[in-house]
């Protein structure tokens, strides 16, 4: 199983502070990978806000390819961030030349366009690399996008932090993910490693997903070039949350209801059931299969924790505002929270989302069963 943390609060914070909620909790993961994605950058990254930031891992070889190809695009590097490597560890899968990220201004004939523009703009620059270097593992990038910085990597959470010396990396961030373990179904691989990140949704999940080979087809049928990779079985959270929100429209209490349908009974419970009848019927291949708890968050900061029917995976939420932590295990939140009131926690169970309002203002929970 794996294992998440997830904070969010209204001051920057590191990413150790996951870090070692994971390892309270690391009776529940086997160890064997940590994925970090953070938004609303602090540190280094603070003064670029806007700007987008292209973050991965290279070659020598990759990094000379990646650099030639950002600059023939017309993308200008204002910023290069590289983690000061502790040589006394190397992960599993081998010593690696260059973990970066690197921050950039758009192209001149950029100016002016749509945020929507732009965006499909850096979807288009990362499906590049990442078609460059796929072959020979010489590029990955897992993400592309402004105030967004992922880093991934195979290993012992605790001792990944240790290698890339993020006590002292200059990075922090107001809502940081971090995930405990590398892929469940398949073998390991960098792109099969939560967070999954696609145009400021992101999502990480412990579970795996039986429904998602129909998902997968659904999605990849859409003509979107971001619905694609799936090296992993929960890489479609994120799409569905994508696919919901950014192109159908719809507000992010629908997102449970598409991915766990409520019964014909059920619905008759919702001032909405004519709209829920019609989600269920024309998004059909969306439902999830779990067990799975899925953490997430949007773009513009908000972020929920929810559950498949079958809820059999631990998660809780918890905290004041100002700050929050959603956490696979209570343990987890004691850490990341000491000091917050644990009679105001919450577990969401099969029909419910916990939601934290942006700048962790305030925890909600939402039933699909409220009219």
């Amino acid at each position: 199983m794996c294992r998440l943390s997830a904070i969010t609060s209204d001051e920057f914070f590191s990413p150790m502070e996951n870090i070692h909620a994971l390892n309270t909790m690391k009776e529940g993961h086997d160890g064997s990978g940590l994925g970090l994605v953070l938004k609303d950058l602090g540190g280094d990254f603070e003064g670029l806000k806007g700007k987008p930031i292209l973050s991965g891992i290279c070659s020598h070889r990759g990094i000379e390819q990646l650099d030639a190809h950002m600059m023939n695009l017309g993308f200008r590097e204002l910023f290069f961030w590289e983690p000061e490597i502790n040589p006394d560890y190397t992960p599993e899968t081998g010593p690696r030349d260059h973990y970066f990220a690197k921050a950039y201004s758009y192209p001149d004939y950029m100016k002016g366009r749509s945020k929507a523009e732009k965006e499909d703009l850096l979807l288009k620059t990362r499906l590049e690399l990442r078609a460059m270097g796929e072959a020979d593992e010489s590029i990955f990038v897992f993400s592309f996008y402004p105030d967004v910085v992922s880093l991934k990597e195979v290993g012992d959470p605790l001792e990944v932090a240790a290698y890339f010396n993020l006590e002292t990396s200059g990075l922090e961030a107001r809502i940081i993910f971090a995930q405990g373990r590398q892929n469940t179904n398949y073998a390991i691989y960098l792109y099969a490693c939560h967070p999954f990140f696609l145009q400021g949704y992101c999502t990480m999940t412990n579970g795996e997903n039986t429904a998602f080979v129909p998902i997968r087809e659904f999605l990849s049928g859409r003509g979107f070039p971001g619905y694609m990779g799936y090296n992993s079985d929960s890489e479609v959270f994120a799409h569905i949350l994508h696919y919901t929100q950014r192109h159908l429209g719809y507000p992010l209490r629908y997102y449970k209801d598409v991915i766990t349908p409520l019964k014909e009974e059920e619905m008759q419970r919702r001032r909405d059931r004519e709209a829920l009848r019609l989600l269920k019927k024309s998004l059909r291949p969306l439902c999830i299969d779990g067990p799975n708890c899925t953490i997430g968050f949007t773009p513009d900061g908000t972020c929920f924790m929810v559950q498949d029917a079958k809820k059999l995976r631990p998660g809780i939420v918890g905290g004041y505002p100002g700050r929050y932590a959603l956490m696979s295990e209570e343990c987890g939140l004691d850490r990341a929270i000491p000091d917050r009131d644990r009679t105001k926690d919450f577990s969401p169970m099969k029909y419910d989302t916990a939601v934290v309002l942006p700048k962790a203002k305030e925890m909600k929970v939402w039933s699909q069963l409220s009219a």
